[in-house]
Order: structure tokens, then sequence, then C-alpha cells
């Protein structure tokens, strides 16, 4: 019951409606019905259809294309078509691409059809393909229906409502399309004749033209809805964005290409700041957009292009006044594209009819616009040859006339040059003398050096040799008494053979009994063992202090061998030994490391070199509180590196001492006791190794030499360290 009462109700509510349309009356072609449709604003959004059908506050519309403003409000438009002609093929076309969401409801004969497009279906979802939102009209000829248009609003609401017939439809999509192809066309051929023109100058207003170029192609494609039906069809979302997104960056790459095409900089550097405004304007289009200020992003597009189009305007006026050429091409370029734009606002406020030229004025505009601006670079080219040219004939002026000065003054430059020369020669003469003995000198410091080296590795040989040596030695004239009695005893057993007789035999027997109890054979044997123990020692003592020589001295050290750096330390230690005696504590803390690639015969060098620093500096100093040490570590830093450190307890350095130390000659030895080369040497010895050296010391605590050296090298000629 309730049903029948609701269905009555819509019938006499539809009975009703007719009364406040005021029919179009459709003969043939296309015709625009914006004077004689009916608008309703749903600021709530919420009116069900059957609420606006009790609706009494529908305002007739005055305009051919109603113009709503910015609104996200939902507009019922009412409206009723007397099919006047031949054709029952009629459309209604809502031509303004940005607005995406809509249903028509039809009412015939006491029934409601409906037919909606959403937000966010995708292109493929239309029932009829085309760039705008259009309706099947399916009113037979002589018939009259009752519409209702529901559009919800998400920005700009223009409502261009055309009813078409078949054929002036399909005229007006192909015209379409083809005026759009040819758009496209000239955009993406003026890309890409710049994008090559910019890799053959890399001249940046190149590159800023293409920008801006395809981003006001993209722009004026997503606001023709071609954008939609060709590059992005299934992506709503985003073609309800595109023209705020594509129209910043539009506006940005028009600034920056601007500022560089014009040489803001140098010719009007207040005009830099003017287009930097104009920049951060247009990027808050699409930072409002993002952050959900849908309305107020596209009133900041609106009111960044007015601002832009006024800055530019007066930058092209204010250099053409001056004369520059490329600022009179662009102030043309500029003026036909706002022109196009003027156009189109026009239309929009209806001031203009709704008509081709009114409607593709944009496409015009921008199309003789990047034409023009491409001409402008060409020109600009042009410009930069012609004054090459002129920069080079005055050049080969002023060549000419600094060629006449130059041979002037070629003879009085002669005559000083040969009195100079002589001068020189004799200057040259001076140094090479001064020169050879500076080389004497610094060869006689070397030898010095390498002989100090070489007499300390032969006095702590010779101290360390000494010792088992002297051992051996001494034991020799015991063992030799030893031997000789044990000899003795065995003449004895060897007479025994010349005994005939059993009483001989026995009598011999107790002569020899008798002469090894003289002898103390037993204590023979036992020291015989302890000389033979003692001379085995010495000699293992020798072959060890040997072997420790050779690893120190490295023969092969003119090429780079895998060693462990260990060996050189200890081998070092045993040389050094004698001068740290008992006066200094030695602590070694030798680790688990790899081999490295190195010159060990040169590393070899480094330690000794260090040690000698800190025996030294232990030896002077005077300190009662604590007992002298050095500390010898190596440790694995990482899987690439090692480290070693050498550290003692001696008097330490001042910071103005610790900034010289690697200086060639700087030394704080007494005179005799250095040459202030050892140091040096270290230091170019870790270089060569791709090392690293650092120094810890301060006055009273000792000093620290950390050394840091690669596992694995490049191979290198074996450097002359000494240089």
């Amino acid at each position: 019951m309730n049903l029948l009462k609701q269905i009555f109700a819509i019938l006499f509510l539809l009975a009703t409606q007719l009364v406040y349309a005021i029919p179009v009356n459709f003969y043939q072609g296309s015709q625009i019905i914006g004077k004689r449709v009916e608008i309703f604003e749903d600021a709530t959004n919420t009116r069900t259809f059957e609420e606006v059908l009790k609706e009494k506050n529908f305002v007739q519309s005055t305009d051919d294309t109603p113009n709503m403003g910015l609104s996200q409000s939902t507009f019922w438009i009412r409206f009723s078509i007397a099919n006047k002609s031949v054709s029952s093929l009629l459309y209604l076309e809502l031509a303004h691409p940005l607005i995406h969401t809509c249903e028509l409801f039809e009412i015939s004969e006491g029934k409601v059809t409906t037919e909606k497009y959403l937000e966010n279906a995708d292109f493929g979802d239309r029932n009829i393909k085309h760039q705008n939102l259009v309706f099947d009209l399916n009113i037979r000829p002589g018939q009259q229906k009752m519409y209702y248009l529901k559009v919800k609003g998400f920005n700009q609401v223009i409502l261009p409502l055309i009813v078409r017939d078949q054929d002036n439809f399909f005229e007006a999509a192909q015209i379409g399309e083809t005026i759009n192809g040819i758009f496209s066309g000239i955009i993406i051929v003026m890309v890409l004749y710049n994008i090559f023109i910019y890799f053959s100058t890399r001249d940046k207003s190149y590159l800023f033209y293409v920008l801006y170029v395809l981003s006001v192609g993209l722009a004026q494609t997503a606001l023709t809805g071609y954008g939609f039906k060709y590059i992005w069809p299934y992506a709503p979302n985003f073609n309800s964005v595109a023209t705020i997104y594509f129209s910043g960056l539009a506006g940005i790459f028009a600034m920056l290409f601007v500022k560089n095409f014009l040489q803001l900089k140098e010719k009007w550097p207040p005009g830099v700041i003017i287009l930097n405004v104009i920049i951060a304007l247009y990027s808050s289009t699409v930072v409002l957009n993002l952050l959900g200020f849908e309305l107020l992003s596209f009133r900041a597009v609106d009111v960044s292009g007015g601002i832009g189009a006024i800055g530019l305007f007066i930058i092209g006026v204010k250099l053409s006044k001056e004369n520059y050429r490329p600022a009179k091409l662009f102030l043309t370029a500029w003026t036909i594209f706002l022109f196009g734009l003027f156009l189109l606002v026009l239309r929009n406020i209806n001031i203009l009819p709704y008509n081709f030229l009114t409607t593709y004025t944009m496409q015009f505009g921008s199309i003789a616009e990047v034409v023009l601006l491409s001409i402008a670079l060409a020109d600009k080219i042009n410009i930069f040859k012609r004054e090459r040219e002129e920069s080079q004939a005055e050049a080969l002026k002023v060549s000419l006339e600094n060629e006449k000065i130059i041979m002037e003054q070629n003879t009085f430059l002669e005559r000083s040059v040969n009195e100079r020369t002589a001068e020189l020669q004799y200057a040259n003469t001076e140094l090479n003398v001064a020169l050879t003995k500076l080389k004497d000198t610094q060869t006689q410091l070397l030898d010095s050096e390498k002989m100090a080296s070489l007499g300390q590795l032969t006095a702590g040989i010779a101290h360390e040799i000494n010792n088992p040596i002297n051992f051996v030695s001494s034991n020799i004239r015991p063992l030799r008494r030893d031997i000789d009695d044990v000899l003795e005893i065995l003449d004895s057993y060897d007479s025994i053979h010349e005994v005939v007789s059993i009483d001989g035999l026995q009598m011999k027997i107790r002569e020899i009994d008798k002469l090894k109890d003289e002898l103390d054979l037993d204590y023979i044997k036992t020291e015989l063992g302890t000389l033979l123990k003692g001379m085995e020692d010495g000699a293992s003592r020798t072959v060890e202090i040997v072997k420790g020589l050779k690893i120190f001295s490295r023969v092969d050290e003119s090429d780079l061998n895998v060693v462990n750096i260990n060996d050189g330390i200890e081998s070092t230690l045993i040389i050094l030994n004698y001068q740290m005696g008992n006066s200094i504590k030695l602590v070694k803390e030798l680790g688990n490391i790899p081999s490295i690639e190195c010159f060990a015969g040169k590393l070899n060098q480094v330690f000794m070199n260090i040690l000698n620093n800190s025996i030294y500096a232990l030896l002077k100093q005077k300190n009662d509180n604590k007992t002298p040490t050095i500390w010898v570590r190596s440790w694995l830093k990482d899987p690439e590196n090692i480290a070693i450190s050498i550290r003692d307890n001696g008097p330490g350095m001042p910071p103005e001492v610790r900034a010289k130390i690697f200086e060639p000659f700087f030394t704080t030895k007494q005179v005799g006791d250095g040459t202030g080369l050892g140091l040096s040497i270290v230091f170019k010895i870790i270089e060569v190794h791709s090392g690293n050296i650092q120094v810890n010391t301060e006055v009273g605590q000792g000093t620290e030499f950390l050394i840091t050296l690669p596992v694995k090298q490049k191979a290198r000629p074996i450097q002359n360290f000494n240089e």
C-alpha cells in the first residue's frame, strides 16, 4: 500500500513539474540550451531525487553557458526537450571536461530512467567514449521528455549543455579530434626539435622550454579531456587533479625558461625576484592540492596564472623598451597566448558565445606561443653567432695592433733578453755549484745515518752473538780434559789383549778399576752431558740470532713479499736487546695477525728507528718513580688492515716538537747523537706502503707511534726512501 502511495506521489509530482520546464524545441544540428534550463543548488549535497521533485526554488538560467564558479555543491538542472527533427538519435553533451560526476534522470510516460557518470570510473566505463560527458537521448520525432541533470561540483562548475543530432555530434567530435591531433603533433615536434637543440648546445633555456612546452601540452590535454581519453584512461583519480599539477609545472618551467632565456640576472635583477615569487605561488597550488584543499588549489591556479601573466608582461615590456630583441619576440608570443586565454575567460563568463573559435582558442594560442618561442630561441642563437663574429673581428683588429706594438718592442726586448741571459747564466753557474755542494752534504748526511745504523746493527749482533760463543768456547777446555780421561780409560782396556794369564788379567782389571776410581768416571759422564748440552744451547742461540739477522736484513727488499710483521719486530728487538739490557722493561703483545704484502727490510728499518728513539728517550730521562718501559703490540685492526703500536713512558713531546718530528734534519738529540733523518725516512716508508702513522704524545706521559698497514696493496717498484 505504501509503495502504491509513493508511486502515485511521484506521478503527481511528475505531472506538476512539467509546468515549470521551458521546452527546448530541437530542429537539427546543435543547440545550446543554457537559457532553457532551471537550476537548483543543493549546498548540503544531501537532496534525493524525490526531494528535488518537490523543490520550488529552481532558478531560470539567463545565460547560454551557466557559470556557477568554484563550488563543491550539487547542482540540479531541470529542462525538457521537444524533438522537432526527423532523427530519433539525439545527444546531450556537457562540454566541460573538468566535470566528471553527473547523473541524468529521464521522465517519460510516468517512468524514471537514469544514466550516471562517476568520478572514480575509468574512461572505458563510459557509455559513449567521448572526452566530454555525453548522454544518449532516446526521443522520437514529435516527442517531448522531461529531464533532471544532477551535477556534482568539484572545482569550476561551468554548464555548457548542447543538444546535437547524430550527424552534428560526429562532425563536432571529428573536428575536436583533428584539432587535438594537430595540437598534440605540434607540441611533440616542438619538444623533440628543441630537446635535440638542447643536447647540441647544452643551453638550459632549451631544456626549460622543452619542459614548459611538455607541461603546457599535458595541461591543455587534461583541460580538453583528451588526456583522460588517450593517456591515462585508467587513472580517474589522477584525472581529477591533472590540470592542477600540469598547470603548476607549466607555470614553474615558464618562469625558469624566461629567467634563462632573457638572462634576467644580467639584464634586470629585480625580474628574478618577481619570477621567484611566481614560482613559489605555482608550487603552492600543488602543495595545497596534496594537503586536501581542492578548491583553494584551483583558486591558487587562477591567482598564480593572473599574477604570472602580469609579471611576465611587465618583464617583457621592460626589456623590450631597452631594445633587447629576445624580449620583443617573447613579448609577442606571450601576448598572443594571453589573448587566447582572455577569449577563453570571456567565453566562460558568458561575454562571448560558446562556439568553435572560443572553444579552441587556448589550443590556437598555445600553438602560436610555442612556435614563436621556438623561433625566438633560434633567433637567440643567431644573435650569439653575430655577436661572436663581431667579437672575433674586434679581436682580430686588436691582434693586428698588438702585432705592430710587439714588432716595435722586439728589438728592445731582444737586447734586454741578451743582457738578462748573461746574468742568468752567471747565476745559473753559481746555483749549480751550490746545488752540487748541497747534494754532497746531503749524501754525507745520509751516509752518516746509514753508517750509524750499520754500526748499531754491528754492535748489536756482536753483543748478542758474543754471549753464546763465549759459552761454547769456555766449555771446550773441560770437554777436552774429560775426553782425554775417557781415552786413557779406553787405552787401558786396549792393553788387556797383551795379558796371557788369568792372574795377569785379574791384575789388569784391578788396575783399570783403580784408574776409573782415580779419574771418577761417573762424574766425567755427568760433566760430559752438561758440557755438550751447554754447547748445544750456545749453538742454537747463535743460529736464532743469525736467523733474526736474516729476517731483519731482507736482501730481497726490492720486491713486494708476503711476510709476517711479527717476525720483523722480533728480529729488531733481538738486535736492540743489548741497548735495553736490564735498564728497560720490554712488554710484547704480538697478536695473531695475517701476513701482509710489504717491503719487509724497509719496515724493519721503521721499527729500528722508532725503537731507537724510545730507547734514547728512556735512557736520557732521569726518573726514579717509574720503571722505563717499552710496549710493543700488534693486532688485526679490520679485515683489510693491521696495526702496530710502539709506546714508551718516556718524557713525551710538546706540541711544537710533535709538529716537526717528520721534517728532514729536525732532531732534539745532542750534537753527534743523530742526523734528524730517521723519522723522515720512517714517514716515507709508511707512505709508500699506503699506510698511516699517528703520533700520540704528551709531556711527561710518554709517546706512542701507531702504525696502520694494509694487508694487500698494488705492487710497485721499490722507492728511494732516502730521497
